[in-house]
């Protein structure tokens, strides 16, 4: 497939309407998907933690804002990972964008101004230590990010990152098609189980994997809903189907709060 035709289908997904395992009919949701840009930072600690938030504050956000990226959302662990890092989601409209991104930033003066002390770091002091990237694709269900309504509001939020490992690449994809085609998305949205995103790893470590986030109230709140979805009908019925058995070899949860400047 030409370099242009991949990137013109990585961008749209169909509407076909769907009949869900879990129960109810699932229509793929139209319009084009998302590609999640999500960066792990290592931190140092001290005036250097500080240092990367005000970049990421100050320069990185309002510059991808700018460039067409966004709701940028920021996290620190609660949980489940090394409390070192610190999670940064760029939701980007394509996978062109994606690529073009560094570029928009760097020829960005606003910016080049914001940044210059970040820029700047001697390899004595530097930012942080090191960070890796996840490139994920939106799935076909929710092509586009949720943000929750808790964040206008500037209530507190909990998040949970989930990561699925499956032990082969045609396991990944019945997992995906579980939640797409199958309906356990649907079942998400009819029992509140409020996603965020999700998204179909297409570079980056642990693979084949997807990640997906959803956003609770408290922590009292999240295990109320996950009770009520594991005990749903629609549920067990879908974790029954043979056809999707042994899709997930192994779950990371990683429990995140938003930071302060967080648009997520």
């Amino acid at each position: 497939m030409q370099r242009r035709e991949f990137l013109k289908t990585s961008s749209l997904t169909g509407a076909a309407a769907l009949t869900g395992l879990g129960g109810g009919t699932v229509r793929a949701a139209e319009g084009p998907r998302e590609f999640y840009e999500l960066r792990v930072y290592e931190m140092p600690t001290g005036n250097r933690k500080a240092r990367l938030n005000d970049y990421l504050a100050k320069a990185a956000i309002p510059a991808w804002n700018r460039a067409g990226s966004g709701p940028v959302g920021v996290f620190t662990v609660l949980s489940g990972a090394n409390g070192l890092m610190l999670y940064v989601l760029v939701p980007h409209p394509s996978l062109e964008a994606f690529l073009a991104a560094p570029e928009k930033l760097e020829a960005d003066p606003d910016y080049k101004k914001a940044s210059a002390d970040y820029a700047g770091r001697t390899i004595d002091d530097p930012a942080y230590t090191r960070y890796e990237t996840w490139l994920l694709r939106a799935f076909a269900n929710v092509p586009r990010l949720r943000v929750p309504a808790e964040t206008a509001e500037k209530k507190p939020r909990l998040f949970e990152l989930r990561i699925y490992e499956s032990h082969s690449e045609a396991a990944a994809r019945k997992k995906i098609e579980m939640f797409n085609e199958g309906g356990e998305i649907a079942l998400f949205d009819r029992i509140g189980l409020r996603s965020v995103f999700f998204g179909q790893t297409l570079a980056g470590p642990r693979q084949p994997n997807l990640v997906y986030m959803t956003v609770h109230r408290d922590m009292a709140a999240r295990e109320a809903v996950w009770d009520a979805f594991r005990s749903d009908d629609g549920w067990k019925r879908l974790s029954a189907e043979p056809a999707f058995a042994n899709t997930v070899s192994a779950t990371t949860v990683i429990f995140l709060r938003p930071a302060a400047y967080s648009q997520i």
